[in-house]
């Protein structure tokens, strides 16, 4: 489970002094604490406990890409480098992602799974490739392949 391998990534940290990882798995532990106490109502035997941290770890990384952006433009490159390293840290922790080219096939597998023909299945589409590879695929690219196969 990715709990027990971010717990074990901590304590490889602390040992080693990499103070940056450290910091870094401790805010993604937090972030999953935080949402198990949101979903402490809700019925927690049907979750998947995997895909609910690898959500986490892929919002975490899009937080961290708009950071990059804002500090850049502020002219704070020291920050935007430290977002780069915490990304590269997190991501240790993510599926493989997919290329161009593995993106553009899987699309084209779900325009011809679904029928799809005209941009009013631009929706169902990403749907049905948020189902098979949710934070394995950068959903943003994944959109602009299906609208351009469909427009």
């Amino acid at each position: 489970m990715l709990r027990d391998d971010l717990t074990e990534a901590m304590k490889d940290a602390m040992r080693a002094k990499e103070k940056r990882k450290l910091s870094t798995i401790r805010l993604i532990l937090a972030a999953v604490k935080e949402k198990d106490i949101a979903m402490r109502g809700d019925d927690a035997t049907d979750r998947d406990d995997d895909a609910m941290v690898i959500d986490i770890l892929s919002k975490m990384v899009k937080q961290r890409n708009d950071s990059i952006k804002a500090y850049e433009e502020a002219g704070r490159c020291e920050l935007a480098e430290q977002e780069r390293t915490e990304i590269t840290i997190i991501q240790k922790f993510l599926p493989k992602q997919m290329d161009e080219a593995e993106i553009k096939a899987a699309c084209e597998a779900a325009v011809s799974e679904l029928g799809a023909e005209g941009l009013k299945d631009i929706g169902r589409c990403m749907g049905a490739l948020k189902g098979k590879f949710a934070g394995q695929m950068d959903f943003a690219k994944a959109s602009v392949t299906i609208k351009g196969m469909l427009s």
